[in-house]
């Protein structure tokens, strides 16, 4: 599940994610089989690479790589910062190159992995990669679904704006103004064509989209709505029945045209004593 954010700002890239993995095993019961998920609060779906101090990624969808000894993709990033050293050593990696290469690095480990091909519908593990270019004026931000859509397609090209995904839906309230479900919903109820689902899909996201300026939304405010859109589903699904899927503390971090990737705020590890959440 999880929650994933990039946010492309005229002054920087907010990359934010929550530290929720759930894991869903099968179990006998009265009626046949029961599927219960464990959620466990300490993931670290921000990614960064030593050596690329321009651009670093988000991760959500499937939690770990392998059934017998699965394995999350922040465990894998020492094997990337690996490959590309050898590859490309200090150079530094367009945006879209870097999201290119990271894309042939976990496809090539969702195949040793012995994962399904192809895969289950929703089951991608998926990454969102910001950045700079050297000497652009603005960032870049793409989307890559491993192993479904493994050419990372650019996202906000020539604008402004958010891209999230995960469990997304109260998000999607706050922001496009309505559950992504709802044009499924209406097609059903009402037997609209596709062509008339996606019509009034369309039309929905132009009348209830909340009013926010992207383009005119300095650095901080940028970093504050992430946190409150993340901050609001996992608050919300304490309330729920289902699976609460977004949980944990929130890592965040920006990257902007001079000062590269900074984190903003990443948990840290600590003893019995408490939980202190730091910088680095």
């Amino acid at each position: 599940m999880s929650l994933g954010i990039a946010f492309k700002g005229a002054e920087g890239v907010v990359l934010a994610a929550d530290s929720r993995v759930t894991l869903t095993t099968m179990t006998a019961g009265p009626m046949g089989a029961v599927a219960i998920p464990s959620t466990f609060d300490n993931a670290t779906k921000l990614l960064r690479v030593t050596g690329q101090n321009f651009v670093g990624a988000v991760t959500y969808g499937r939690g770990a790589l392998g059934d017998k000894q699965p394995r999350t993709a922040h465990s894998f990033m020492p094997e990337f910062e690996g490959e590309l050293s050898k590859k490309t050593g200090d150079k530094r990696l367009s945006v879209e190159s870097f999201a290119n290469e990271l894309s042939d690095f976990f496809l090539g480990q969702w195949k040793q992995q012995n994962m399904p091909l192809p895969a289950p519908p929703g089951s991608d593990m998926v990454f969102l990669v910001g950045g700079y270019d050297e000497g652009d004026p603005y960032g870049r931000v793409f989307e890559i679904f491993i192993p479904s859509a493994t050419k990372p397609v650019e996202r906000h090209a020539g604008e402004f704006g958010m891209v999230w995904g995960g469990q997304r839906e109260y998000m999607d309230r706050l922001v496009a103004g309505f559950d992504p479900r709802l044009a499924g919903i209406a097609q059903q109820f009402l037997k609209l064509t596709d062509d008339q689902r996606n019509a009034l899909d369309a039309h929905l996201k132009a009348q209830l989209q909340a009013p926010i300026p992207f383009q005119f939304l300095p650095l901080q405010d940028c970093i504050d709505l992430s946190i409150m859109l993340i901050r609001t589903t996992i608050t919300i699904q304490t309330f729920l029945i289902g699976v609460r899927g977004v949980g944990g503390e929130i890592d965040l971090a920006t990257i902007t045209r001079t000062a590269g990737l900074k984190p903003i705020q990443l948990k840290a590890l600590t003893g019995e004593v408490g939980r202190i959440g730091g910088t680095l």
